[in-house]
């Protein structure tokens, strides 16, 4: 249709001015119009109407017109949300490699096996979700594009637990917790969201930005996994960072920070991606306010680690309720979240370490843990007619599968082994001389 009309408005044009038909020519069929903004392509036409005459102009615009309402017709809709879920499904992938693995690097001597594991624990999860996603063993996602998102969902899973056994385990030994954490992971994720074994209501449960199902579910994993795989000595190791590994994390966790929205919005309509974003840029902005006055309470100065981490707290924090909360409420969320993590790491995370006998590298359930599980519970405050019993059954069953399955798992990893020389890369890496570690 839109051919056609073109074809005639030239034929119409060539009759009164020759100049007109080339540069008409030049806009409509040599350059790729489509891809430009409508204001752009106005700009273009206006100095070719400006010298014909009235009759000409009237027919030009009434022409144009029909041109551009084919053109939107002939558009199918369902393309270009696909093409914009791709865009932030690309931004969730840098938030993976760039994102997360940057943040991992703040171990001294650890940093180019915490990038390898990023790289491999990522290789891992993509495709195994992929697979049993393409398979409907778990139910199916029905779009290429949703599935691609939601196994990204499934590895920032994987990669938030693999923060808790960080420089403990052997490379072999990360990419065998993705194989057993994958299936784990696909298994929660049916239950609570899919309406898995009937246990929750079919869309009662609120979570939209995966505070519980991606970020407390995969902390709570790898606490499970910590519980069997640290050792007496390992516990008294102590992990050292240093100025350069310091600025690596920042520049992860600012990665992380910045890609934050997309990852929330992913798969929400598209209505509701503007609202979705700034409730998790302001959740963003209000963690980080209160990481910085919390540090400075609780430490007397202020903390790189803290800074890196607790920061991002908001973002994990509104993801039940990222397309639902008001503005206000999204930043009072980010603030209780700032605070609880900073807390977690100043305060709690020595005491729940003894508890449970094992190290947790990174503190994830102080980034993810916490959070998630904070974010899950505000929601039954933030959504009105919420089914308050669904939410809450979704997320003990959550915190039950994760702890029991990341045990299990833990058990299963440790049968291969530990590491001679935690937290550092010369146990597995060729490293140059001077770098090398005397022995």
């Amino acid at each position: 249709m839109s051919a056609l009309i073109l074809d005639v408005m030239l034929r119409f044009i060539e009759h009164h001015n020759g100049r007109i038909v080339k540069k008409t020519y030049l806009i409509f069929v040599r350059l790729p119009f489509v891809m430009k903004s409508p204001l752009k392509r106005a700009k273009e036409i206006v100095p070719i109407m400006n010298k014909t005459s009235t009759h000409l102009r009237l027919f030009l615009t009434c022409a144009i017109i029909l041109l551009f309402a084919s053109i939107g017709n002939a558009t199918d809709l369902e393309h270009v949300v696909e093409v914009q879920k791709y865009n932030r499904a690309i931004h969730i992938m840098a938030m993976l490699l760039a994102g997360f693995g940057f943040l991992m690097v703040f171990v001294k001597k650890y940093g180019r096996s915490a990038i390898t594991a990023t790289y491999l624990l990522v290789s891992v999860a993509l495709p195994l979700y992929l697979l049993q996603d393409s398979l409907g063993i778990l139910g199916g996602s029905g779009s290429e594009i949703d599935s691609l998102i939601l196994a990204e969902f499934a590895a920032a899973s994987l990669l938030i637990c693999a923060g808790a056994p960080l420089g403990r385990l052997k490379m072999g030994q990360y990419m065998l917790l993705g194989l057993l954490f994958i299936p784990c992971y696909a298994f929660n994720e049916w239950i609570i969201l899919d309406h898995g074994f009937g246990l929750i209501s079919p869309g009662s449960f609120v979570d939209t930005g995966g505070s519980i199902v991606i970020h407390a579910f995969g902390a709570i994993f790898g606490l499970g996994v910590i519980m069997t795989m640290t050792t007496k000595e390992e516990i008294e190791i102590s992990i050292e960072s240093d100025a350069t590994s310091d600025r690596f994390s920042l520049l992860g966790s600012m990665i992380l920070w910045l890609f934050w929205p997309s990852f929330c919005a992913a798969l929400v309509a598209p209505e509701l991606v503007p609202h979705t974003a700034i409730n998790v840029i302001l959740a963003l902005c209000g963690a980080t306010i209160a990481t910085y006055f919390a540090c400075i309470y609780l430490r007397g100065k202020i903390d790189a680690a803290d800074i890196a981490n607790a920061a991002l707290a908001g973002g994990v924090a509104i993801g039940s309720t990222c397309d639902i909360a008001s503005f206000p409420q999204a930043f009072f969320i980010g603030i209780i979240a700032g605070a609880l993590s900073t807390f977690g790491f100043a305060v709690l995370q020595g005491k729940v370490e003894k508890i449970l006998k094992g190290i947790d590298t990174c503190g994830v359930m102080n980034l993810h843990g916490m959070p998630g599980l904070l974010g899950g519970l505000a929601a039954i405050f933030i959504v009105d007619g919420i089914n308050k019993g669904s939410q809450l059954a979704g997320i003990g069953i959550t915190i039950l599968i994760a702890i029991v399955t990341g045990f299990i798992a833990g058990k299963i990893i440790a049968m291969l082994g530990r590491r001679t020389a935690p937290y550092d890369d010369a146990e597995e890496f060729d490293l140059k001389p001077e770098f090398a570690t005397r022995k």
